[in-house]
């Protein structure tokens, strides 16, 4: 039976012409600007964070365009008169924007223009954030997943050290980074559309109309990895004001988890929802239950998320482990040729070869009910989207292991085990993945570990209550209380 249900772990399911995942931000850019160059009527971002100054395309670039964000956005505008360019920027994230040393000058532009509209979105409770990350091109083709279109996200697959063209406007060194995305055509990209244009107008008040009689759009030279697809939408919205608790992104995690037969692989910034870390106990105490291999980061950026979202990491690592009494539970961070840790801002979860999730969520409490955030889904229902999702996740390991994609499937087919492949892959020298370590925490660190101030589950007020679908259709001893 289906997990993915309309008015429980969605918003609603609609069909995609084209769909692809789109690994690491080189990628992104690149498919993203030659997107927005096809734009008729309108381009939505929607975001935590933009930065005019990037460079969308660092090379091959054939056309007269700009390549920065900015220049970019004026150009296309001066080009078309017709065209209605929108942005919705997380209120508080201008703070950051400027602390970087990003210019006004677009931010003061944008806000009187009479084609492009940049907005600040503060419709969210105190210190939410809204970090959903859209691109919506005439609602017809859209971006859902991980990566911000600012500093410090772009890389290559190959994430090396001192990568020239990995450099922050201002010219300081950035670090390896890996992210995902992905890109949708068709009645699914217009319902990305219509979640677009209602987080604009609960930000604005202003009511947008949707893009009639768009032409279809793709863009060029990005393979399409399924085609005719069922997308499912899940939220995460705080009960603001009149607006209710949306926590169907929990919801699909924890479905997800309970229906897992053979493995769940995951991609996090973050590993520190108690709730998703229970699911996974109680999954690993199952004699016949799935492995769980998780991708994290080395450890969080900066003083206060190393205290609070590593803290809370190794408390819920030593809860998982344990309960992982048949040893069926790692997490992983990896490392490049040189060794160097490689940043993980991807956000995406892998149930079998059945169901694929991937979008803004982390494994965090506040992306499962504070922050605003949208995943899309995708649940095969034949051999061939099965082989699809199979050949995703095995390249993503085969990215992290250094090796090539039909080494790693061929390990999985032979060993049966996600684990017991990488571990026969992993090397001691070059790409890799290491263990992240269980370490002692001292009596700082627990209370940063059980504080609310830095990931809040709920807004104050808020209480959960039971999900009755997860209850019906996953009759197990597992936390599965939402709101």
């Amino acid at each position: 039976m289906s997990i993915l249900v309309a008015g429980e772990t969605c918003w609603r399911l609609d069909k995609a012409d084209c769909a692809s995942v789109i690994v690491d931000a080189d990628k992104f850019f690149r498919h993203a600007r030659n997107a927005m160059l096809k734009a008729k009527r309108n381009i939505m971002l929607i975001g935590w964070d933009f930065d005019t100054r990037i460079e969308l395309a660092h090379d091959g670039k054939d056309d007269e365009a700009p390549v920065k964000v900015g220049p970019l956005l004026d150009w296309l505008a001066a080009r078309n008169s017709e065209l209605e360019i929108r942005i919705l920027k997380w209120d508080l994230g201008v703070i950051n924007s400027l602390a970087r040393g990003e210019t006004p000058f677009y931010v003061l532009k944008w806000m009187f223009s009479n084609q492009i509209h940049l907005k600040l979105d503060g419709a969210h409770p105190a210190m939410s954030a809204h970090h959903m990350k859209l691109l919506v091109i005439d609602d017809e083709l859209a971006f859902c997943g991980g990566i911000d279109m600012t500093v410090g996200r772009w890389d290559t697959t190959d994430h090396r050290d001192n990568e020239p063209r990995r450099r922050s406007p201002m010219g300081f060194a950035q670090g390896p980074w890996h992210d995902a995305t992905t890109c949708v055509s068709g009645p699914a990209a217009a319902a990305l559309g219509e979640l677009a244009r209602t987080r604009w107008y609960y930000a604005t008040g202003e009511k947008l109309s949707k893009s009639e009689g768009a032409d279809q759009i793709w863009p060029d030279g990005l393979d399409v990895d399924l085609y005719g697809v069922e997308i499912a939408i899940s939220r995460t919205a705080p009960q603001y004001e009149s607006r209710p608790q949306i926590s169907e992104v929990e919801t699909v995690k924890l479905a997800m988890i309970a229906s897992a037969r053979k493995s769940l692989y995951i991609e996090s910034q973050y590993f520190a929802s108690r709730r998703i870390a229970e699911a996974i106990a109680a999954r690993l105490g199952e004699q016949d239950g799935p492995e769980v291999l998780v991708i994290n980061p080395e450890g969080a950026g900066g003083w206060l998320e190393a205290k609070t979202m590593d803290s809370a990491r190794v408390r819920l690592m030593k809860l998982v482990t344990d309960a992982d009494i048949f040893d069926r539970f790692r997490v992983l961070y990896p490392v490049n040729e040189n060794r160097s840790p490689i940043y993980v801002h991807a956000k995406i979860m892998i149930a079998d070869e059945n169901i694929l999730k991937l979008g803004s969520a982390n494994l965090n409490n506040r992306s499962m009910g504070f922050d605003t955030e949208c995943d899309i889904a995708i649940e095969a229902d034949d051999h061939s989207t099965r082989a699809t999702i199979c050949r995703i996740r095995d390249t993503l390991i085969a990215e992290h292991l250094g090796c090539a994609v039909e080494r790693v499937s061929e390990e999985i087919k032979a060993s049966g085990s996600l684990i017991k492949a990488v571990e026969t892959l992993n090397q001691p020298a070059g790409r890799g993945l290491i263990p992240v370590p269980i370490r002692e925490l001292t009596a700082a660190d627990e209370v940063f570990a059980e504080s609310e101030f830095a990931d809040p589950e709920r807004p104050a007020g808020v209480r959960y209550k039971t999900a009755s679908f997860l209850q019906q259709r996953f009759r197990r001893p597992t936390p599965l209380s939402l709101s």
